[in-house]
């Protein structure tokens, strides 16, 4: 049997959604405050449009997942409700902006017997997986040092209603570069110290950083940098991530984690990995890789199969949790 999905929020990432959905599943209802977007979606899909979550979480009692795509500050708050009418959520990333946020997330999910998940897409990447085998199986011995570069581009005119207010948006780590920050951990572990620098070049609109650095050492004992920029110039120039070992050096990069750019490791040779998805357009920008046929993919098999691996609320409070100790540092 097909499960139901309702989509909160029907702006752009929302289709994305709303494909997947219609592939694997039934998408029964959509809600957004815009009248006319929520029609648009709706009508494509043959789902029923609410305008109000309240609305739709009193009419559709037969939904299985909800999906919250609405801006960041605003996910808790709906999967809070979602979860509370006793639904399963899947929310995009980032899982909040602020950890306690996040913590009262997992707490109505616990409440509630339901589940909470959050969308990491990036760890499908073929790149990706084929770095995370290498140190699961322990094929690059100790790790000594890493780098991870992000350096993409943003124009002011990005910057629109809730998009560059602290209090809305969380910041650059959390809207534009989130998913590094949950690689960095799926990776390599826990933080246990940070150092940060920031500055804001170009973005007089905006209210945090548009560049900053940051230097990690890792619980592991690993030492590493990450240094992001949204200033790279007209369009998007990198996302990588150097991984220096004991028993090899390895480059994932590309604009988007997406090329396997040099690989040394003993015993091994560098393989011919599989061509992965295209990434997300979004008119004057792009983002990271479309990976939400895996993500929904994954959701799907973890729903039947309570101890099948996916990214659950925990490891999307982690990247919080990261995030807003760099900040305090800067």
């Amino acid at each position: 049997m097909l499960t139901n999905f309702a989509i909160i929020g029907c702006g752009r990432i929302a289709k994305r959604h709303a494909e997947q959905i219609a592939r694997l599943g039934n998408l029964k209802a959509v809600c957004d405050t815009n009248i006319d977007r929520a029609k648009e979606l709706a009508d494509q899909y043959n789902a029923t449009a609410y305008f109000s979550i309240d609305e739709l979480l009193a009419a559709e009692k037969s939904i299985g997942v909800v999906s919250i795509c609405t801006p960041n500050w605003l996910h808790a708050e709906h999967a809070i409700k979602a979860l509370n009418a006793g639904n399963n959520v899947l929310c995009e990333k980032p899982l909040s902006i602020k950890v306690a946020d996040g913590k009262k997330m997992i707490q109505a999910a616990e409440k509630a017997g339901r589940r909470l998940f959050v969308v990491k897409q990036n760890r499908y990447n073929p790149p990706v997986i084929f770095l995370k085998n290498l140190i699961d199986t322990n094929t690059l011995g100790k790790i000594y040092s890493f780098q991870i570069n992000c350096f993409w581009n943003r124009p002011e005119t990005y910057y629109t209603s809730w998009k560059g207010k602290k209090e809305l948006d969380g910041g650059t780590l959390f809207t534009q570069f989130s998913h590094f920050i949950d690689l960095l951990y799926w990776l390599l572990g826990d933080v246990a110290d940070t150092k940060t620098i920031t500055k804001n070049f170009a973005h007089p609109s905006i209210e945090f950083e548009d560049t900053g650095i940051v230097l990690f050492t890792m619980k592991s004992g690993a030492i590493g940098s990450l240094n992001y920029s949204v200033n790279s110039f007209e369009k998007n120039m990198e996302g990588s991530i150097t991984i220096i070992a004991e028993k090899g050096t390895v480059k994932i990069g590309g604009e988007y984690l997406n090329e396997l750019a040099y690989c040394r490791v003993a015993g091994i040779t560098a393989p011919d990995l599989p061509k992965g998805n295209t990434v997300n357009e979004y008119g004057s920008y792009q983002g990271s890789m479309s990976n939400h046929d895996k993500v929904y993919e994954n959701l799907i098999k973890t729903l039947q199969d309570p101890t099948h691996s996916f990214a659950g609320a925990d490891e999307g409070l982690k990247t919080v949790e990261i995030i807003e100790r760099i900040n305090e540092k800067a």
